[in-house]
């Protein structure tokens, strides 16, 4: 038996179409700024040689990140450039960190995979499969000591429903009542294998009630019913009931940048792209008489253009110094590591 989540909560996540105006918007800058991610990578101005879109998954992203309030934070995985521009990051720090430059969130040595910002309560990405996820443990035990009313969620994908590192997580969270929400985002594909080949039970959710955790699962096609089920999580957790949420998605592209997928059918992705939530929200806009087509490619131009400015930020920016190096990896005051060339240098110099 799960704890009761208050009823009053629908109230609060209203299925609006005035609501889905702003929804539709931040899912179609998520997805322009990815694809905007991918040309960085083809014109190999990427740092790092993998990067990994979610393209497809934007509904997971923004209808979660939509309800978080100000002292949440959160961790990602691999695939979590949207996550963040959801949850109100710089677009242009993101592709510059992207891009390995010194104006990124993280002066360019994160790249693509290891964005964080304190800031914007954002504990790390991590490109291990559930690397981050006993991080929001700590960070929920952290707010329920300090009464700090903040929530902690961790996003990753289904290939982490089979990582130990959850389950135990889970289990914490539980027992110790922690405000804490494990996000999985079921794209249906862990790298290359598909999710009924990786687990005999689909029901993913059933796995946080075993825990004693408030669950669900969501069909990630319609925005609104998104935000209402993280809504309805959420506000568990606030109360003291850890949660688990099951966005079901499709990755429309590969893994990585440059997996072509070949372990999928064209009819296979044909179907899986069918169900796109920014096409659906646009639809959906549209037929309310909420907006015309042309309100929308004005508001997607506007958008294109704020998108097509991150590529210029980030090729304009500078390259890190190589004396920056050390720099966040080593305390404060300490010496920093010398250099073999400089080593050499001083040994022969006799010093």
């Amino acid at each position: 038996m799960t704890a009761p989540i208050d009823t009053a909560v629908a109230e609060k996540v209203p299925r609006s179409n005035t609501e889905l105006l702003a929804l539709y918007r931040q899912m179609r800058r998520v997805r322009t700024f990815e694809e905007r991610v991918g040309e960085l990578f083809v014109r190999g101005q990427s740092a790092g040689s993998m990067l990994h879109l979610s393209i497809g998954e934007e509904s997971a992203a923004v209808g979660v990140a939509s309800l978080m309030r100000d002292g949440d934070t959160f961790t990602t995985h691999h695939r979590g450039h949207g996550i963040f521009l959801a949850r109100g990051a710089d677009p242009n720090r993101m592709m510059a960190e992207i891009g390995g430059k010194e104006e990124g969130y993280c002066r360019g040595k994160g790249g693509s995979m290891h964005i964080a910002d304190m800031g914007l309560g954002h504990l790390g990405a991590n490109a291990i499969v559930g690397g981050g996820i006993p991080a929001v443990v700590g960070a929920g035990l952290a707010s329920k000591r300090e009464g700090r009313g903040a929530v902690s969620i961790a996003f990753f994908g289904d290939g982490a429903m089979q990582q130990g590192i959850l389950y135990e997580s889970m289990n914490m969270a539980a027992l110790w009542d922690l405000p804490v929400i494990f996000v999985c985002i079921n794209n249906q594909y862990g790298m290359g294998t598909r999710i009924e080949q990786a687990t005999k039970g689909r029901a993913l959710h059933e796995r946080g009630l075993a825990f004693g955790l408030n669950s669900e699962t969501v069909d990630g096609l319609d925005v609104r019913d998104v935000r209402a089920a993280a809504g309805r999580i959420i506000d568990g957790a606030r109360g003291g009931t850890p949660g688990f949420l099951a966005v079901e998605c499709y990755r429309f592209f590969g893994h990585a940048r440059m997996d072509k997928s070949p372990y999928r059918t064209p009819e296979d992705e044909e179907q899986g792209r069918a169900k796109d939530p920014v096409g659906f929200a646009r639809k959906a806009l549209v037929e309310s008489g909420e907006s015309s087509e042309a309100d929308l490619d004005a508001l997607d131009a506007e958008i294109a253009q704020e998108m097509d400015a991150t590529i210029d930020f980030t090729v304009a920016a500078r390259e890190p110094a190589l004396q920056t190096m050390f720099r966040d990896v080593y305390a404060p005051g300490e010496p920093e590591p010398e250099s073999v060339a400089a080593r050499i240098d001083r040994i022969l110099a006799g010093d």
